[in-house]
């Protein structure tokens, strides 16, 4: 289960991911965001990713995740909100890039993605 919503304004992709994900979850999940993308005309963005939801997922899971994400243009800041610290370890596994922040709240996500105001460290 995913909801996407775009912000043209501010080029803020924002992505609520819940529930245990499938591999053709995730597949179609990814087909979504692109399409998204060529319908709001993005070619520079940043994202904020809500995993709150989502419980630890399963490592099949967790590989096709990367694989397609290594497939999306590259965001200029990306934030991922996450609940628990199990969810957070495996998040940080996923997401290595250098304008990566794990964040507790949709706010601080805002904060790093729209003006680079550093996450508190949890």
């Amino acid at each position: 289960m995913y909801d996407i919503h775009i912000d043209r304004t501010h080029n803020l992709v924002e992505a609520t991911l819940g529930g245990m994900m499938t591999i053709d979850e995730v597949a179609e999940y990814i087909v979504d965001l692109k399409r998204a993308f060529v319908m709001k005309k993005l070619h520079s963005y940043s994202m904020i990713v809500d995993v709150t939801n989502c419980p630890i997922q399963q490592q099949s899971m967790i590989q096709a995740m990367g694989s397609h994400m290594a497939t999306m243009p590259k965001a200029t800041a990306l934030a991922v909100v996450v609940g628990s610290s199990l969810a957070r370890m495996q998040v940080r596994r996923l997401f290595t890039q250098p304008y990566a922040r794990i964040v507790a709240t949709t706010e601080e996500g805002r904060a790093w993605v729209l003006s680079g105001t550093e996450p508190t460290i949890h």
